[in-house]
């Protein structure tokens, strides 16, 4: 399997890749399928964990727009709320091909908090006709991180690219390094010429990765400037204007922690933006999505020689990176706990600022060992299902550990005792390991010792 990088970093909206991306591409694809078929109901279950924190994580509105043919990287903010309240008031959807259906959420949307036996993010949506006879049945899982599949066969919506010859192809991070010392490239420049044999041209790659970052630094700037309490009932007020007002009065002081404060709001400004259901980066997922921005945000505002260039060679690098979790673990909260979704942001961004700061390919996997080792076992246990408390914080914690690990991969020589092959596989058994209460379930941890009205 070949994965691209505009497949790994995605734009969508908020708060979940796994819990409102997916389930929206699921339910736009099976949308598009029902053009002609008369249909006059659908029925849509959610299993395991989009079940039990799927109305925290806006799993049911998710649905409806998907139903609706909404795709989470393009629809405005205010068609999603329109289409949303109409459902919820009058009952009526109109579908993707533009055929309107009586929907209840009450009994149309069904939640059962049993996973289904091949995934714990499980989805199964059935049209009917006037008759109540089955027109079409699928069964959806989401991934993490956006990626999806049909229980049948691999969907197009996954956004994967099967089978496709790429000059240089690796499965490990082994592999990895050693075809970039023997090409003499490093791996942003690997990355770049396996994107061109995925058919994206040199300028098209740099063109996405404009976009990326103009969408990482939108939701900057807007959790900078937004107030307010976020949504969901936890009366959690955003902190990132707070935040930046501060560091911007302080402008002139000597503090030498000044930097890690940039680094923290700009962590959590993104994050306040996706808990409020605004457009970011899935970096790799949504509930981690201010990491990478963070990161990037440092080397733009503190790096002298930061560049186009360079924060393109940081986002290839952490690709890279991403892909190797990808592959060879999860993504998803849900199957592996919250290190595969901030432990993996970090440990790609440790290895994209490393590459920029002018390390070698040793030093660049050193780093995003580093990274992970340091967030090996971390639970996902969302307060009410929301993605906001531990959530939020948990970003900024991501990027200053990120810099910290490019830091120490640096003072070395990248000959490290253990590697980012090793500390990856250690990762997934961990989070195999990890009781379901603490992944994406809202059963254990924060989620039950934290009490909210």
């Amino acid at each position: 399997m070949t994965i691209s990088i505009f497949d790994l970093f995605k734009i969508g909206i908020g708060p979940s890749s796994s819990h409102t991306v997916g389930p929206m591409l699921a339910a736009r694809a099976f949308a598009r399928e029902l053009s002609g078929l008369g249909v006059a109901r659908i029925e849509v279950t959610l299993y395991g964990a989009l079940s039990l924190t799927g109305r925290g994580h806006a799993t049911d509105r998710a649905v409806i727009l998907g139903l609706a043919g909404c795709h989470p990287a393009t629809v405005p903010a205010d068609e999603a709320a329109m289409i949303w309240q109409t459902v919820k008031s009058t009952g009526e959807l109109t579908l993707q091909h533009r055929e309107s259906i009586s929907f209840s959420l009450k009994h149309d949307l069904l939640f059962v908090d049993q996973p289904l036996p091949e995934h714990p993010n499980g989805l199964r949506l059935i049209a009917f006709n006037a008759e109540g006879t089955e027109l079409l049945n699928q069964v959806w899982f989401s991934l993490g991180g956006g990626f999806i599949t049909r229980r049948d066969q691999q969907s197009a919506e996954s956004q994967t690219v099967e089978e496709v010859s790429v000059p240089f192809a690796f499965s490990s991070a082994a592999e990895l390094q050693t075809l970039c010392e023997q090409h003499h490239i490093s791996m942003a420049e690997l990355v770049r010429a396996n994107e061109q044999a995925l058919g994206h041209s040199e300028q098209a790659v740099a063109e996405g990765l404009d976009d990326l970052w103009s969408v990482m630094e939108d939701s900057i700037q807007r959790g900078c400037q937004t107030e307010g309490e976020l949504p969901g009932g936890l009366q959690v007020q955003r902190r990132a204007p707070v935040l930046f007002r501060r560091w911007q009065a302080e402008e002139k002081q000597q503090d030498p922690l000044r930097v890690m404060d940039w680094v923290s709001l700009c962590a959590m400004a993104v994050n306040e933006e996706n808990a409020a259901g605004g457009r970011v980066v899935t970096a790799p997922t949504n509930g981690a999505a201010g990491v990478i921005p963070a990161v990037v945000a440092f080397h733009q505002q503190y790096d002298s020689h930061a560049s186009r260039d360079s924060i393109h060679t940081l986002l290839l690098t952490a690709a890279a990176i991403g892909m190797l979790y990808k592959r060879n673990a999860s993504i998803s909260a849900a199957e592996v706990g919250c290190q595969g979704e901030i432990g993996v942001a970090s440990s790609m961004a440790a290895a994209g600022l490393t590459a920029v700061w002018g390390g070698t390919v040793a030093q660049v996997e050193n780093a995003a060992e580093i990274a992970m080792e340091h967030h090996l076992g971390m639970t996902c246990d969302p307060v009410a299902g929301l993605v906001q408390v531990p959530c939020i914080e948990r970003n900024t914690m991501g990027a200053v550990k990120a810099i910290n690990a490019a830091r120490l991969a640096l003072s070395g020589d990248g000959i490290h005792r253990v590697s980012l092959d090793q500390v990856i596989a250690t990762m997934y058994q961990t989070g195999r390991d990890m009781q379901d209460r603490y992944k994406e379930t809202s059963l254990g941890g924060l989620a039950v010792n934290v009490i909210y009205c």
